[in-house]
């Protein structure tokens, strides 16, 4: 495994993750949500992501029973929690970005996870209806009560990431770290235009979720509509949507005969390209199967394979790198 800096900070994140959405407290049962994790922990992985919507709080309640019962020592892995939609609840105070809710929010999740603090603590949606300064101030006292170590956002535009960077510089608080965007082959905008010079102005670090778009770069869907897939969940109709296009499938086609001829499955070379960025800590995968993880482990080797001309082979099919503006 390889590791580096989330961001500026000196937080060491491995560069691969194991995400817990649509898969722990839903689609797989615990006792295989524990053996994902126990072939993350054994191969390095110290990142463990979650969000308190996910399964509706049971994603945490399983991925903290299995963190009591591993009783691995505290101090060699990571855990987020993202707080914003809650866990269901309607009630105009059982979401959103408030003080209340953010506090709230954050107990609830301690006591789900049955942790003393939490390492990453994430903003999971801009709130329009929430001072940004309200948030901000928030994060900044749960950071002193030594509820949560760092703090960052999810799916937030670099406006917003700005404007609470520059409240945070303004009154001496402790602003976000990292940033948990979507980043694939197919979306590419944020990370390699929106955020460019982030990265350097305020040291942006970045989680990524959908290295698979959703599973249409796994290759399992370019000659059928396999049952028993996350497109096909219930609920899921606007990521099928989004990702299940004709135009896609053709480029998936493409991509899965090139990483034949490196030798390397498709999956595998989707996760590779995306590590290939700098600019990305970690990548969150998403499994549902044992031997499904421990391939994707390999990507952090055939990032190697991955040389100049491979990438401009991907781009060639992909037909849609960002145009970068000149500065």
């Amino acid at each position: 495994m390889e590791y580096n800096n989330l961001g500026k900070s000196g937080l060491q994140i491995s560069r691969l993750s194991l995400g817990s959405w649509l898969t722990f407290g839903k689609q797989i049962g615990d006792d295989v949500a524990e053996k994902l994790m126990d072939i993350a922990y054994e191969n390095g992985i110290n990142f463990f992501d979650n969000a308190e919507i996910y399964a509706r709080g049971q994603s945490e309640i399983v991925m903290g029973s299995i963190l009591k019962k591993k009783n691995w020592s505290r101090d060699t892995y990571l855990v987020s929690s993202k707080v914003f939609f809650g866990t269901g609840g309607q009630l105009p105070t059982q979401k959103g970005l408030s003080r209340k809710h953010i506090m709230e929010g954050c107990n609830q999740a301690l006591k789900r996870f049955q942790l003393d603090y939490l390492d990453l603590f994430l903003c999971h949606r801009p709130d329009k209806q929430t001072p940004i300064e309200e948030t901000v101030w928030s994060m900044h006292q749960l950071v002193l009560q030594g509820k949560i170590l760092y703090w960052g956002t999810s799916e937030w535009s670099a406006q917003e990431i700005m404007e609470a960077h520059m409240f945070a510089k303004h009154n001496h608080l402790i602003g976000p770290i990292v940033e948990q965007p979507e980043y694939n082959m197919f979306c590419r905008d944020k990370i390699e235009v929106e955020f460019s010079q982030m990265y350097k102005t305020v040291g942006l670090g970045t989680t990524v979720w959908s290295p698979l778009a959703s599973g249409i770069l796994s290759g399992k869907y370019n000659d059928s509509f396999p049952a028993d897939t996350r497109l096909g969940m219930e609920g899921l109709d606007w990521l099928k949507d989004k990702n299940f296009t004709a135009e896609r499938i053709e480029k998936v086609k493409k991509l899965t005969q090139l990483a034949k001829d490196l030798n390397l499955n498709l999956p595998v070379m989707s996760l590779a390209w995306c590590l290939k960025n700098p600019h990305v800590s970690t990548v969150i995968l998403g499994a549902s199967k044992e031997q499904q993880l421990v391939e994707n482990l390999k990507a952090i080797e055939a990032k190697e394979m991955l040389t100049d001309e491979v990438m401009e082979k991907i781009d060639t099919i992909l037909q849609n790198s960002p145009v970068k503006p000149a500065f």
